[in-house]
């Protein structure tokens, strides 16, 4: 299928993109006719991802999404690779506690904002200084619905994601007017990461929202694409909420 798709000549760095959201994200770019570098901790899974999107259109990356070396590696490969970094996606991100913040571990706070705010600034920086600043494009950040009112028991990731959101605000300042940057706040879907807000209960999940569903890797890859895309060319600096209608409900569920 990739290989019959006309080559759009654009290029996006899409992290934590093995499986999820982010692989997603990539299969909407990719079937547009974008190519792509991808990241992820485990090689096996991203060799698996490249093998499934078509080698002739991506490249993985392996490494920690905080490790400011693989940050730089990465743009540096897509450069090497194709040429550009038009866009970037921060897809990675960590939840590794659930509890009251009354509890939390600062360490694992600190973790959490490494992974899921600091690295995707760090990302920003090298992609704007290697291509952007010069050349322009978009940045898009997946946040989530936990950043945008209380989440009982992911309060450190519901923090780390409001501050992603704020984040997307400032870069959006800063490098108007050829860059846009803009964000997204799935509520919740279908993947691996978000197993235990729904595993079990999916029905009584779903229930929660109007569209009587929870979301699914597609739905974020379809609003990525659009974000990427000519048709947003005059949006930045905004939190695109894409939630099945749960915050007509008044809450985090």
């Amino acid at each position: 299928m990739t290989a019959q798709t006309p080559d759009s000549g654009r290029v996006a760095l899409i992290t934590g993109a093995s499986r999820g959201i982010g692989y997603a994200v990539a299969e909407a770019l990719v079937a547009r006719g974008d190519r792509v570098v991808i990241t992820g901790r485990d090689e096996d899974s991203l060799a698996a991802a490249v093998a499934s999107l078509g080698a002739g259109r991506a490249v993985g990356v392996a490494g920690r999404a905080h490790d400011e070396a693989h940050q730089a590696v990465a743009v540096e490969r897509a450069m090497e690779a194709f040429g550009r970094v038009d866009f970037l996606v921060n897809n990675a991100g960590t939840n590794p506690v659930i509890g009251p913040l009354a509890e939390l571990d600062l360490g694992v706070a600190r973790k959490v904002y490494e992974t899921n705010v600091i690295s995707a600034l760090g990302f920003a920086q090298h992609t704007h200084r290697v291509w952007q600043k010069e050349n322009g494009g978009a940045i898009v950040n997946i946040a989530s619905v936990a950043g945008l009112a209380p989440s009982p028991f992911i309060g450190a990731y519901g923090m780390s994601k409001a501050a992603l959101v704020n984040l997307t605000v400032q870069l959006a300042h800063e490098f108007a007017p050829g860059v846009r940057v803009n964000a997204i706040a799935p509520a919740v879907v279908k993947t691996k990461f978000a197993l235990g807000l729904y595993e079990g209960r999916e029905a009584e999940a779903a229930a929660a929202y109007p569209l009587g569903r929870l979301g699914m890797p597609e739905d974020i890859g379809g609003a990525a694409a659009f974000l990427t895309s000519g048709q947003s060319d005059w949006i930045t600096g905004q939190t695109l909420v894409v939630d099945g209608g749960m915050f007509l409900n008044a809450g985090v569920h």
